[in-house]
């Protein structure tokens, strides 16, 4: 194996003079650091890593520890990370911590055993891991979620907003009960998105009732629970706005289930734009987040932080775009049937399926390619 000796003996200089140039000084003159480049080119000489960790007491990997490695909202976000790390010289490990505190406490504690150069965390809701993170020096930046009593970088979208604007068009598309599934109460974005929705409720002059808000767990599987509940209740709503992607599926899938129509007579808007959103029928109205640019901000942040450790921390938060399409379209006859006396909505919700084991994303297509069995 080609050794940092090897390379100074083929370029003529010091092993010193090649450390130098392979960790970027600036103190070598430019030819002679040309000449052991090359040196080392054509050795294919390829530094020692854990060697390079010990001394300079860090390696040049980023843990990314993500939620739900099963969502497809991380994976543009992800990307937008790694995109950054590589630019800056670092490489990524991808961490799924699964909604569970006790697996993302055992990545946090990989992090800080492995000496990482730096962590990107979307927190299961547990402060206390970014501290120890904090209280170690090693750089974070939280991204997705705000974390609680910890001051760090960070960076959001505008989810109070975002829900907001979806559920006052639903209020707009003449939706008369308008109900909401968002997340665990400890999450920073469910509550956040449910408080949009309590907001455009208050602002066209109707209750936001307990009796019209779930609490699941941002899966496909907790969104159908939920939507089976509502639909379970003595007055039903006639339309639902739902905190994320993956529980706007099982939402979908249990109106399916229950033999109710998309939009009429039940609309739907789903926070989180779904990649195939566009492609099912009717198409499905959502929040989208610029997943990309969540990413690219959150590593900015945490190069910069790296090279400035004592920064102040700052809060980054971009904007969503609301996505209207068929799920939630607008219908000149719904409003005049909202107000026919006795007029009932929904056929009585079906008590005797099963949850099934796993919710497939296009398991709403028809035969026709619709939403309607």
């Amino acid at each position: 194996m080609t050794t940092i000796y090897d390379v100074a003996r083929r370029a003529g200089v010091s092993p010193a003079t090649v450390s130098r140039v392979l960790n970027g000084r600036a103190s070598v003159d430019p030819e002679m650091a040309a000449r052991v480049r090359q040196a080392a080119q054509d050795l294919d000489y390829r530094p020692n890593a854990v060697a390079r960790s010990l001394r300079r007491s860090r390696t040049s990997l980023w843990a990314v520890i993500i939620s739900d490695i099963g969502n497809p909202f991380f994976t543009s976000m992800v990307r937008g990370v790694e995109d950054v790390a590589q630019e800056a010289g670092f490489s990524v490990v991808l961490c799924n911590g699964d909604e569970d505190p006790e697996k993302e406490a055992r990545y946090v504690a990989a992090a800080l055993a492995e000496r990482m150069a730096g962590v990107i965390i979307s927190s299961s809701g547990r402060p206390a891991l970014i501290s120890r993170l904090v209280q170690a020096r090693i750089p974070v930046v939280a991204i997705d979620r705000q974390p609680r009593g910890v001051e760090v970088d960070t960076v959001l979208v505008d989810n109070t907003h975002g829900a907001e604007q979806a559920t006052a068009h639903l209020v707009g598309s003449g939706y008369r009960r308008i109900a909401c599934i968002t997340g665990p109460r400890r999450i920073s974005t469910a509550m956040q998105r449910l408080r949009g929705y309590q907001r455009a409720l208050k602002a066209s002059g109707r209750p936001a009732t307990e009796d019209l808000i779930r609490y699941a767990d941002f899966r496909e599987e907790g969104g159908y629970r939920a939507m089976a509940s509502l639909l379970e209740t003595a007055e039903p709503p006639d339309a639902v706005f739902a905190a994320n992607n993956l529980m706007t599926v099982g939402a979908v899938e249990c109106l399916v289930d229950n033999g109710i129509g998309v939009p009429d007579p039940f609309g739907i808007v789903g926070f989180d734009d779904i990649p195939w959103a566009h492609l099912v029928r009717p198409s499905l109205s959502t929040v989208a987040q610029p997943t990309y640019d969540l990413g690219r901000t959150a590593a900015t942040l945490l190069v910069e932080r790296i090279a400035d450790p004592a920064k102040v921390p700052s809060t980054v938060v971009l904007h969503t775009e609301l996505r209207v399409r068929e799920s939630s379209a607008p219908s000149a006859g719904r409003a005049l049937r909202r107000a026919e006396p006795g007029h009932a909505a929904l056929p009585p919700a079906r008590s005797d399926r099963d949850l099934p084991a796993q919710v497939h994303p296009y398991a709403q297509l028809g035969e026709e390619g619709g939403l309607d069995p």
